[in-house]
């Protein structure tokens, strides 16, 4: 395994980190402490999950991941052991039986205290914002329409405020974006600036994948230039980059599958460069999975991978994509993908 400092911090995280969000709806409890397991064997040390999983959300399974992770936790003592990042949800119409006060110091602190019951634990290493309270383009939009109902006031400072205190209380050590754009993300950035008081965010979790790497249009320059690290999620586009879904194929269990509005990935563009993609990979003896993977923990601006899998066979390829090294070659060849169909998936 690779190990890369979480920005600002001296938290060495595995560039591995373990996704969460099928447990409790297409994983049983058991298959997501099975895969806690080997992931730790296999050297990772970072968790990702959130309030709001499993996905799709529904208020009977609410918080059902992290309650989860808490009872693997108190089964094997590992707490210790593993860098833990979880986040709040925001505001939207599929959230209301939740919350419905987005990023209010009051919704901040519940969401927190009941993370930490459900977690077993009295600390969230890395504690995030799920998506931006404002209406902005994120979750498969790609461009930004501005919308003039939406009544959003700045509040940037007072989140920080209240994120701020409850770091000073023990219940959170750092913080980091989430589905954010360059301007929510450099807004964030300049207001600790100003108040040095204030914490920084460190990370920002948003989709990056062959299919999709308008992260580099603006985020990656402020990644790098302000050390703000992506922790990718989606690296395999929905599972569509492993190649299953190719030729029209629906198999049993998968995402797309069992929920079929999960369709940002299979556009008409989306899989003429898949089917390109796999060819690539082909004529240089990989797997499409690891080389879409493998491509992605090469970046720069990476701080670590999201990888999430529903069965213990494709956890492994996941993981052990840490270990193929992209030739010039095979990067040459993505590229020239990449410019003929370039970002197919918003």
């Amino acid at each position: 395994m690779i190990y890369k400092k979480l920005p600002h911090t001296d938290i060495e995280v595995s560039k591995i980190c373990l996704g969460t969000m099928t447990w409790g709806r297409q994983n049983s409890e058991e298959e997501g402490h099975k895969q806690m397991d080997y992931a730790v064997d296999q050297g990772i040390n970072f968790f990702d999950t959130a309030e709001l999983y499993p996905i799709p959300a529904h208020p009977d399974r609410y918080a059902d991941t992290e309650k989860i992770i808490g009872n693997w936790f108190k089964k094997t003592g590992k707490r210790d052991k593993i860098i833990l990042g979880t986040k709040i949800a925001g505001k939207a119409d599929f959230t209301k039986f939740i919350r419905s006060t987005g990023f209010r110091r009051e919704s901040l602190i519940e969401a927190v205290e009941g993370s930490l019951e459900r977690l077993q634990t009295d600390y969230i290493d890395l504690y995030q914002l799920h998506w931006p309270e404002r209406s902005t383009n994120y979750f498969g939009k790609r461009g930004y329409k501005h919308d003039h109902t939406d009544h959003w006031q700045d509040n940037i400072h007072q989140v920080l405020e209240t994120l701020r205190d409850l770091i000073t209380e023990g219940k959170i050590r750092h913080v980091g974006l989430s589905n954010e754009t360059p301007w929510g993300t450099m807004r964030f950035l300049e207001e600790s600036k100003v108040h040095s008081s204030l914490p920084r965010m460190i990370t920002i979790q948003n989709p990056y994948n062959l299919l999709n790497r308008q992260f580099e249009v603006g985020l990656s320059e402020i990644s790098i230039r302000e050390s703000i690290g992506l922790l990718a999620y989606s690296p395999l586009g929905f599972g569509v980059l492993s190649g299953k879904y190719m030729g029209g194929m629906k198999p049993a269990n998968a995402r797309i599958t069992l929920f079929p509005a999960y369709n940002r990935y299979i556009s008409d563009n989306a899989n003429r460069a898949t089917q390109q993609y796999y060819e690539l990979a082909q004529e240089h003896n990989l797997s499409l999975t690891k080389m879409a993977l493998a491509f992605v923990n090469s970046r720069p601006f990476i701080t670590s991978n999201i990888i999430g899998a529903t069965s213990m066979k494709q956890l492994e390829e996941n993981i052990s994509s840490i270990e193929v090294d992209l030739s010039d070659e095979v990067i040459k060849g993505i590229e020239s993908i990449h410019n003929n169909i370039p970002d197919p998936a918003p």
